[in-house]
């Protein structure tokens, strides 16, 4: 599913990666705790969460995750956007619960990484 796609079915904020919305993720895991994150090995991973902090931007980074949905109207900083842009993140905002989220990019055809 690429970028642009997971913003239409989200109804969605695009905060940084504005030139990367042609990126595809295959797979998509949702947590709030960066320790289950950094367990997972898949590529072309999109992270839903609801954790806004810079530890979500490292971890992502450490994970090689290039998209996170930050969830239940979580708002991003300015300083979680410079440290994205410089790993080339791409940030989402999404007004909806985690569950909602995760159930629309579901039922969209995103597949869960296990």
């Amino acid at each position: 599913m690429l970028v642009k796609e997971i913003i239409e079915v989200l109804d969605a904020r695009l905060l940084c990666g504005e030139e990367r919305q042609d990126y595809g993720v295959e797979v998509a895991f949702a947590s709030d705790l960066m320790s289950d994150v950094l367990t997972l090995k898949d590529d072309h991973v999109l992270l839903i969460t609801g954790l806004a902090n810079m530890q979500t931007i490292r971890t992502a980074e450490m994970s090689d995750i290039h998209c996170v949905v930050f969830a239940r109207n979580k708002k991003v900083s300015p300083e979680m956007i410079e440290l994205a842009r410089e790993n080339d993140i791409i940030l989402i905002e999404c007004r909806y619960s985690m569950f909602k989220t995760c159930g629309l990019l579901y039922g969209s055809g995103l597949k869960a990484i296990y």
